[in-house]
């Protein structure tokens, strides 16, 4: 089993930078040596994550990174995305931890070294604690916060990093942190979700002038999910549901980037789950781009909210049957992600994008003896890499793509139940191996 495109593709030429992805919580452990994050109170808190596991040992990327960059190296990628840990980098005080700085240093020379682009978000939703007991993103200065930080470390981190993201993903750390509370803090409010997320844009909007100033030769932007919205039926009801669900799930989040505006959602909103909205926040959000990151993993279909159902929201998420699924219970749907992808180009003047999260969750232990042995993420990843394919020869500018993730690692409320790596790793021995995923990867990387 192998990953292949059409012999005309250009994501089978060398200007096509493929990589592969992790996050700062997820990976690195040592969480004496930083500040509390939420994602630390989170777990600690009973019946949170599914296995009762948290990130003090994780996959003790701390302790391992230079086996980790050979890793790396030896899969043949040109670029890793990694995240920055805030509470790693910066004391409480707002000045910079310089043993957490001089960790990154390092391992971005390294990758340098190996002539691999490091690809660096400042927030993969650790939060500082100390900044949630003063109301984390529901406390607009928790924005201005971001700023700070986003100017110091960018400045400390000189010329090494070919790109930045201010964000990933602000839908999860809105939605699923504040609004319904299955993510850290662990929230449940409406109104509340709403406000952090404009918060965590308007974080975006103000660091974004700091991060160009600091950093101009590098690729600076903002990395969303998408969950492309699908009727359940062509009834007018069932479509209307999916357009609501499309504004509210995806279309909050990039419409300000490049509208300077929400969507008119907002307006049908009752008044008591609106956001706060200062004159002036959405000039500020929409600040230019130098490329939009795209996370895509599934899609969700919705219908129109029966009269007799209690429902929080203005249409139903709906189970679909008799499909193919990952671990994790998400659809295997690749036509999703073309149609997506050409979907935002038409509704948006877009910048060059880069394919920052794409990936699978199998049960890799289902095979005791080989649990490397994982063609359905094969198949996973040569139906997504030809979808993105179809949507480049359908005009959309995508200049990378990057597997997610890396490793196997901690899956949030999920704990270590759910394995989205191409390198197995054994949690007890800490051993990496890489799996056929990662082998059909690296050889289609290298064949181009």
């Amino acid at each position: 089993m192998k990953i292949s495109l059409p012999d005309h593709s250009t994501m089978r030429t060398k200007e096509f930078i493929y990589g592969v992805a992790t996050a700062s919580f997820q990976v690195e452990g040592d969480s004496d040596s930083r500040l509390p994050c939420i994602w630390d109170t989170f777990c600690a808190t009973p019946n949170k994550i599914a296995d009762g596991s948290d990130g003090h040992q994780a996959c003790e990327h701390i302790k391992r990174w230079e086996d980790d960059v050979e890793l790396i190296d030896s899969l043949g990628v040109d670029a890793y995305r990694l995240s920055i840990s805030w509470p790693r980098v910066m004391h409480e005080n707002g000045t910079l931890n310089q043993s957490g700085v001089d960790f990154y240093i390092a391992l971005l020379d390294r990758l340098i070294e190996k002539g691999i682009k490091p690809f660096v978000t400042l927030y993969h939703w650790d939060l500082p604690q100390y900044l949630e007991d003063q109301g984390g993103w529901l406390n607009r200065e928790t924005a201005y916060h971001f700023r700070d930080y986003a100017d110091l470390i960018t400045k400390a981190l000189g010329d090494r990093v070919h790109s930045y993201a201010t964000l990933n993903e602000p839908f999860c750390s809105s939605f699923l942190g504040y609004e319904i509370g299955i993510h850290a803090p662990g929230i449940k409010s409406k109104q509340k979700g709403r406000q952090a997320a404009h918060h965590l844009l308007l974080a975006h909007g103000l660091a974004m002038p700091v991060i160009q100033k600091n950093s101009p030769n590098s690729l600076n932007g903002i990395v969303l999910n998408f969950t492309p919205a699908y009727p359940e039926s062509t009834s007018e009801a069932d479509q209307k549901a999916a357009d609501i669900a499309n504004d509210y799930f995806n279309q909050w989040y990039i419409k300000p980037l490049f509208d300077a505006a929400y969507p008119d959602l907002l307006n049908h909103l009752p008044e008591s789950d609106r956001p706060v909205i200062q004159a002036g926040d959405l000039a500020i959000i929409s600040a230019p781009l130098d490329f939009l990151g795209v996370n895509f993993y599934t899609r969700s279909v919705y219908r129109a909210v029966d009269k007799n159902e209690q429902s929080d929201y203005d249409f139903v998420d709906v189970d679909v049957p008799d499909v193919a699924r990952t671990d994790i219970g998400w659809e295997i749907y690749p036509q999703a992600f073309t149609d997506l992808l050409v979907d935002l180009n038409t509704r948006y003047d877009l910048p060059p994008v880069y394919i920052t999260e794409n990936g699978a969750a199998f049960d890799d232990s289902i095979d005791k003896e080989d649990p490397t042995h994982d063609v359905a993420r094969i198949e996973y990843y040569n139906s997504h890499l030809n979808a993105v394919h179809n949507a480049i020869e359908k005009g959309v500018d995508i200049k990378g793509y990057f597997a997610w993730s890396l490793m196997d690692n901690f899956e949030w409320a999920e704990g270590y139940l759910k394995r989205f790596g191409i390198v197995h790793v054994d949690y007890v021995s800490q051993k990496r191996t890489i799996k056929n995923s990662g082998k059909a990867y690296q050889a289609f990387i290298t064949n181009r």
